[in-house]
């Protein structure tokens, strides 16, 4: 693929160090001061803290998929827009440590960019040339992410009533098709509408939506159960 093209029409302008060579290698006393540092930490926490995390790292790994820390994420400085992002070519899942400030910020993007890559291991995604399958990994990550959750609008000032956790996530699904592919607002909006109701419905790994820790708390236990009950068969 040309990179130029691929730039302008992926969305990788977002994450400008996806394409600046090998990083320099830092003093550990250096590294101990760096948004990088903290970005790493806050990833290896919600790594080993976060049921959602926890639940899409075991399932990923149940299928095959298996995700190391150290090869499959990295923490970037990105544009200001974007807090993450999962780059299919190196299927490596790009944390922005200038956006990213908060644990349960980082526990959120952690979630969002697993969905995309649980998505990219599950099935065969055509993220490029194919809209409606990125729209339907949106709508995923928006839906079972926390992304819309109760708290999280709230913290965004975002209030309503029937049906507002769906214009939510058809809202955020929209936003992030914009945000790396040039089509019109126009276009985006009616791929997300055909694919919505399938994709909205597609619960997995998590078996419902979880609206709180809990939830995902109680879907994480559940996968591990059925994981040992099907390895004693």
């Amino acid at each position: 693929m040309d990179q130029s093209k691929q730039e302008k029409e992926y969305g990788y302008e977002l994450f400008p160090e996806r394409n600046t060579g090998p990083k320099k290698e830092k003093s550990f006393v250096k590294s101990l001061f760096t948004s990088q540092f903290k970005c790493e930490i806050m990833l290896k926490l919600a790594m080993e803290t976060s049921p959602y995390a926890k639940l899409l790292l075991s399932a990923m790994n149940s299928s095959g998929c298996k995700v190391i820390r150290d090869r499959h994420f990295a923490c970037e400085d990105c544009d200001g827009s974007v807090s993450g992002g999962f780059d299919v070519a190196s299927s490596q899942i790009v944390l922005c440590q200038n956006n990213i400030h908060q644990q349960s910020h980082m526990n959120r993007v952690v979630t969002h960019e697993l969905i995309h890559a649980f998505d990219h291991c599950r099935a065969h995604v055509d993220w490029f040339n194919n809209l409606r399958h990125l729209a339907c990994s949106e709508i995923r990550a928006a839906n079972l992410s926390g992304d819309c959750s109760f708290s999280s609008e709230v913290s965004r000032f975002n209030f309503g009533m029937k049906q507002h956790h769906q214009e939510c996530v058809r809202d955020r699904a929209l936003r992030s098709i914009l945000a790396v592919r040039k089509i019109s607002a126009e276009e985006a909006q009616k791929i997300v509408d055909e694919v919505f109701d399938s994709c909205s419905n597609d619960h997995a790994p998590f078996g419902r939506i979880p609206h709180g820790s809990k939830d995902a708390e109680f879907a994480y236990r559940d996968h591990e159960s059925r994981d040992r009950y099907n390895a004693n068969l």
